[in-house]
């Protein structure tokens, strides 16, 4: 749509307003508004049937005055260097909101991995580290599986980068398969961080979630997580469920082991039980006490926030809700756990791979958990508190996430003496 803002400006706003609201250094939000540094880079790769295709790469490093910046490497046909430097900026947010001592990185290659064999896959992952080269490091930018990129992925590329330094550097990746440094508990850390702020925003509320109704977009490892844990350990009741390719709406509640066996031997949620399909539109406006978007970015936006019912909306996707839509939901009642906060469980359980890979010692389960726990309800009340002192400047609980990150990496920058 002509005139309409790319991602990266999106990301760009969002810190010109936190820095507003802060009363901060324009100096410091000239500085984070700009990412420090990307790189494009060219990746030859020889294919099965002997001749050689160029991909395209990106990976981009935006501020690392807290920290080596962090952030995951997609492969997607789509992937631009807007989209990468505005998650990159984003990284920076979600890093500093929850305290962790990085910055934002993020890195993507042109492609569709599933017209590609294993062994080209192999062979673009390892040239995509070569073309990065010391670019990346355990110091200075720590890499992470995100879209179309898993472990095995990974793996490929720690392996390669320890041939091209001549030693073992498990902790240049998080994300990676437990026999290679891997950290218990990263499967469902988005998931159960996300869980974690629900649950501190429904007391806040008032809100008991034994017997809560629930709405999740998307059910992939995030949705899915959120929703088994919500239904085994809260007893809430998980009402609607959608995908791709359709959902299912049951008023009784839905088990969601039992509906993910049903979506790994068909391929779908559709049909489950026989119960009614469901699509986004229908889920988004259902009548729940909470909402979850977990799959695509911009599910909620200005034109149909008004339809949204819930009383607690909880972001885990990645800019699953546009910042325009804040305030209509606000208005209409809904409390908003932003994208920054929500599903900041990710790399928060990523930073304990990196922690104990650098440590060369590996914690148990439970006890990542609980470390989860208290990072995210700390993280929690500290973007309330700033929400509840700023709420008559009309500051969303998204303005008040940004400004507690904004305030933190400004801080560091100062410290620095980047600035006067």
């Amino acid at each position: 749509m002509a005139g309409e803002k790319n991602w990266f400006q999106v990301a760009q706003d969002r810190i010109k307003i936190a820095g507003a609201k802060l009363g901060q250094n324009s100096e410091i939000t000239e500085i984070l508004c700009n990412p420090q540094r990307t790189l494009c880079v060219s990746i030859p790769v020889r294919m099965d049937n002997g001749t050689t295709r160029v991909f395209l790469g990106y990976r981009c490093q935006h501020n690392d005055a807290v920290g080596p910046t962090k952030g995951g490497i997609r492969f997607h046909q789509d992937e631009t260097i807007e989209d990468v430097e505005a998650l990159a900026t984003l990284m920076t947010l979600k890093c500093a909101v929850v305290g962790l001592p990085y910055g934002g990185g993020k890195g993507g290659v042109v492609v569709d991995p599933s017209k590609l064999s294993t062994g080209e896959l192999e062979r673009l992952s390892r040239g995509f580290v070569r073309a990065l080269g010391t670019f990346l490091g355990p110091d200075r930018d720590v890499p992470a599986p995100d879209v179309n990129t898993n472990g095995q992925i990974m793996a490929w590329m720690v392996d390669e980068y320890s041939k091209m330094t001549g030693h073992n550097t498990p902790a240049l990746m998080t994300g990676k398969p437990i026999i290679l440094g891997g950290s218990l508990g990263r499967t469902a850390a988005t998931g159960l961080g996300g869980v974690y702020c629900l649950r501190i925003a429904a007391k806040k509320l008032g809100m008991n979630l034994k017997g809560a109704t629930v709405a999740i977009e998307g059910f992939g490892n995030v949705g899915f997580y959120a929703a088994k844990i919500l239904h085994d350990e809260d007893g809430a009741k998980v009402v609607g469920i959608t995908m791709v390719s359709g959902g299912v709406y049951d008023p009784d509640g839905i088990d969601p082991d039992d509906l993910k066996a049903y979506e790994n031997k068909n391929g779908t949620v559709r049909g489950y039980k026989g119960h009614d399909n469901i699509s986004n539109e229908q889920l988004r406006a259902l009548d729940v006490d909470v909402y979850i978007p977990a799959a695509l970015q911009n599910a909620i936006v200005k034109e149909n926030a008004k339809d949204v019912k819930a009383k607690i909306v909880v972001e885990l996707a990645n800019g699953g809700i546009n910042p325009d839509a804040d305030e209509i939901l606000e208005k209409n009642g809904a409390f908003v756990v932003p994208d920054i906060l929500g599903n900041a469980g990710g790399v928060t359980v990523s930073y304990f791979e990196w922690v104990q890979n650098n440590y060369g010692y590996y914690w148990a389960e439970k006890e990542i958990n609980e470390k989860l726990e208290r990072v995210m309800s700390e993280a929690f009340e500290r973007v309330y508190n700033m929400y509840s002192r700023h709420r008559a400047d009309k500051v969303t609980m998204r303005m008040a996430a940004d400004m507690v990150a904004v305030e933190r990496v400004g801080d560091a920058i100062k410290t620095r003496g980047w600035v006067a």
